[in-house]
């Protein structure tokens, strides 16, 4: 929902993987200079209750250095993630899920 809305307006890149996997893709990002621009375990929902989650990062990296409080941010977050245990989440909840995911970015976004 995220890309459909805002794909026109702002560079959306879409991956199919765990939150834990999306977490040390953002984590890459970081360590080459992006800067995180939302938290990725924003929102009230538990980690391993949702299929969907969107992150912001910086679109330009930094010449000068990595922003250490991004990587501090993320490092914790994917050990945050690494413990909660595995849930199954029922296809029919996908569509609510893709809509809290959208409303918890809008308000970065804008």
């Amino acid at each position: 929902m995220v890309k459909e809305k805002y794909g026109k307006e702002i560079e959306v890149k879409f991956y199919e993987e765990s939150l834990c996997e999306l977490l040390f893709r953002v984590r890459d990002f970081v360590h080459i200079g992006h800067k995180l621009l939302t938290h990725p375990l924003s929102g009230s929902i538990k980690p391993n209750e949702t299929k969907f989650k969107s992150v912001l990062i910086s679109k330009e990296k930094s010449s000068e250095k990595t922003d250490l409080e991004s990587i501090q941010i993320i490092e914790n977050s994917i050990g945050l993630v690494k413990n909660f245990p595995a849930y199954e989440i029922p296809n029919e909840h996908f569509d609510h899920l893709r809509q809290i995911d959208l409303i918890l970015i809008s308000g970065a976004i804008r």
